[in-house]
């Protein structure tokens, strides 16, 4: 039986492979990140991994209710995460009479999201989905089933979260629809090196502290001093720093900021949390604090050039495995957690806290948790599971899955395994403490019409890299009246 599992696994990735490199992909920014984004999928069948050649085990009642656990709309598809993932099912299995549970997994580059449409519509919906983060999972908002009777009723410890985490899923109109699991902050990362080179200053690795300046004057850290940092490291081939007269954009060899592989939400929630929604939800809008973030960045890349625009991305320069910060020309960048997956070139860099704007921090927060779904036949039994899941099971699946633990008691842990990696004595506290600043709502959050909403809102954001002499607030008029339209198409 095992052998079959392994085949079926094994020809559902190939032909995912193979018919995925043929479907059509979306780029909705100037840099290939590695986030959730919504794609066309092609279709593979989900592989069961429980399929077991006992009957499940039977209580003292005779009665045995199976909880299916669904896998593949987030993490947890790739071929290498199906044994750890089944050795966890077995675990639980072991260790509960009453309930078997049952996994299957589609694997990555699948059509998990069509394959769980069609299931939902057949009224065969799987009772746990995930782990999925929050922009894998707006396909199918308003079907998560409201855990908050289910904390209650089974005392689900939420003290062992920071209560900004806990908050981060309490949505209005659902109720509780997720608990923390593994999390992904954003923060401000940076080459020592080029910072020591132009006789900077480190940037505050703690929310509220002043940044000194080479004079010895202290400011605070927010979005302007950054960007006096930013020019500072921005040098041209010549030597000139962006404050200077002289400085050459045509022949820049070092910028001072990158919003690394983040989609447009993303680079803006950095002047805090918002939506291009209203909480009507169906009415187009544009913040006015990412009206300012975007009209920032865009100087930042075309007026103050310290932001590298789309040509200077794709050139030589500033090529790399881990994208533009990883080629050690650039001084900064804001990202998440998840970027230790490819930070390889740069040997010596550390981690800040973002710049605040208007007096006020915000730490984009990605994240990976499971969700019950409202048709669940067994919500109970469905929730034990998801309590086992991310609790007793937690340490071992989020090694599986490279997530940083919400539990705050498995951080010390998750983050000495990274210490092996990166041994020049990262601040890890600083990720830490950035969790208490998530943007909420969630920049990630669901819109009206999604696929086609997102594939707009990416259109502009290549507008903004690639092209001179805009006009940002125009722009944004134009992307607010086209995204209003189609919203109203699913009206």
């Amino acid at each position: 039986m095992r052998k079959s599992i392994y085949f079926l696994f094994s020809l559902a990735v190939v032909l995912s492979m193979l018919l995925g490199a043929c479907s059509q992909t979306q780029t909705a920014a100037p840099t290939t990140a590695p986030v959730e984004q919504p794609s066309e999928e092609t279709a593979v069948e989900p592989t069961a991994t429980t399929a077991p050649a006992e009957p499940a085990p039977v209580s003292e009642s005779g009665e045995v209710v199976t909880v299916k656990w669904f896998v593949g709309i987030g993490a947890g598809g790739r071929p290498e995460q199906l044994d750890s993932q089944q050795a966890v099912v077995d675990k639980f299995n072991e260790t509960h009479p009453n309930i078997h549970l049952e996994l299957e997994i589609v694997p990555s580059g699948g059509s998990a999201r069509e394959i769980l449409s069609t299931r939902i519509a057949a009224n065969d919906v799987p009772d746990i989905v995930g782990p999925v983060g929050v922009a894998g999972s707006n396909e199918f908002n308003g079907l998560y089933l409201d855990l908050q009777p289910y904390i209650d009723k089974y005392n689900y410890d939420l003290s062992q979260y920071d209560e900004a985490s806990i908050n981060f899923y309490n949505v209005p109109g659902e109720g509780m629809i997720g608990v923390p699991f593994g999390v992904y902050p954003a923060v401000l990362w940076y080459n020592l090196d080029l910072f020591d080179e132009a006789g900077l200053n480190y940037p505050p690795h703690a929310f509220g502290e002043k940044y000194v300046m080479p004079d010895g004057t202290e400011k605070d850290w927010d979005v302007d001093t950054m960007t006096e940092l930013a020019k500072i490291l921005t040098v041209d081939t010549n030597g000139k720093d962006a404050t200077d007269p002289a400085f050459d954009p045509a022949n820049i060899t070092q910028f001072g900021f990158q919003a690394q592989w983040l989609d447009l939400r993303g680079t803006l929630a950095m002047f805090g949390a918002g939506k291009f929604v209203a909480d009507d939800n169906v009415t187009a809008q544009i913040p006015d604090n990412w009206s300012a973030a975007l009209n920032w960045y865009y100087d930042g890349i075309w007026k103050d050039h310290f932001i590298p625009n789309s040509t200077y991305i794709a050139s030589d320069l500033l090529k790399a495995s881990g994208g533009e910060f990883d080629s050690n020309h650039v001084g900064m960048a804001f990202t998440h957690l998840w970027y230790t997956c490819c930070v390889l070139d740069v040997k010596n860099w550390d981690v800040a806290v973002p710049p605040a704007y208007n007096g006020t921090y915000t730490s984009n927060l990605h994240v990976d948790t499971f969700r019950i779904m409202k048709g669940s036949q067994h919500p109970d039994e469905a929730f034990q599971v998801l309590q086992w899941l991310t609790t007793e099971a937690s340490s071992e699946l989020l090694l599986i899955y490279g997530s940083m633990p919400a539990r705050k008691a498995d951080q010390p842990a998750f983050f000495a395994e990274l210490d092996k990696t990166f041994s020049q004595g990262v601040d890890w506290q600083v990720f830490v403490d950035a969790l208490a600043y998530p943007d909420i709502p969630s920049h990630e959050g669901w819109l009206p019409n999604y696929n086609k909403s997102y594939a707009r809102i990416g259109t502009l954001f290549t507008l903004i890299a690639s092209t001179e002499g805009l006009n940002v607030n125009d722009e944004l008029d134009k992307m607010k009246a086209e995204l209003q339209a189609i919203y109203d198409e699913v009206r």
